[in-house]
């Protein structure tokens, strides 16, 4: 924090990877709040894939991830994710995947092997694999993720809502349910709630969850008649969070043309 507060006081502007689109009110606020100008970059979408999917003649895993995907229902399938940051518990993982099974809805899990696992069948709930076998899939280890993301048949993600994660799913206008942990996943849970485009799985006083609510979680935003406002919003902000020019010409061009005008060496 004081390190933090240092560089506030020292510096010229703030970036932020954001866009006025999405919250130009609290980029407005955040300005009056420092003092100071603040830029926002864009939100700096990566690069979509091809539509034209590379398929490997190595049998990688990939292959059958994609083949198991064509075979479902437009917008049906959540793919989750808690990227490497988050550590979970063996009881978080377990409630998730208990909750995944009470959905019964078709899903993609990429999974990293906990460390508390002695291997890969102790990272899941006896039976999880053998019972979801024709619900879904769990890929302990590398997956395309962003290929999966592009997927017609993905249609929500269940997901830690890390920044860099909201906007590549938002890109694609994919439903977002929320189960933050740590850093600013919070925060960027409650803003996607407050804009509708997310519902957040709830907690207990302890912050522990259950299987209960992420499966009535899942199935509020995915299937149930009164989330079709989320979805709606999901596929609405596709068109902000997945406009490339939009950020890279408009945003991070005008970035650029600060830095070029009003930054000297010395201000390094």
């Amino acid at each position: 924090m004081e390190r933090h507060t240092k560089i506030l006081l020292a510096c010229q502007a703030v970036a932020v990877r954001s866009c006025n689109e999405f919250e130009g009110e609290y980029l407005e606020a955040y300005k009056n709040k420092i003092g100071k100008l603040v830029i926002p970059t864009g939100l700096l979408p990566p690069e979509q894939p091809s539509a034209k999917r590379e398929i490997s003649s190595d049998g990688s895993p990939n292959n059958a991830i994609f083949d198991w995907l064509d075979k479902q229902k437009p917008k049906s399938v959540v793919f989750v994710g808690f990227g490497s940051e988050c550590k979970l518990s063996k009881e978080q993982v377990f409630e998730i995947a208990h909750g995944l099974e009470l959905s019964e809805l078709p899903f993609i899990w990429a999974l990293r092997k906990p460390k508390w696992a002695n291997s890969e069948a102790d990272a899941l709930p006896p039976g999880f694999v053998e019972r979801t076998s024709e619900k879904g899939l769990v890929c302990l280890g590398w997956v395309a993720q962003m290929e999966i993301l592009g997927h017609p048949s993905v249609g929500g993600s269940l997901f830690h809502s890390g920044w860099g994660f909201v906007i590549e799913t938002l890109q694609f206008g994919h439903v977002l349910v929320v189960l933050p942990f740590i850093i600013d996943q919070p925060l960027n849970a409650r803003l996607l709630v407050e804009k509708d485009l997310a519902v957040e799985v709830k907690r207990r006083e302890d912050e522990s969850f259950c299987k209960d609510d992420i499966a009535k979680t899942l199935r509020h935003a995915m299937v149930a008649e009164e989330g079709e406002k989320l979805r709606s919003n999901a596929r609405k902000a596709a068109k902000v969070f997945g406009d490339h020019k939009l950020h890279q010409d408009h945003y991070l061009g005008q970035f650029v043309h600060y830095l070029k005008n009003n930054v000297t060496r010395r201000s390094f």
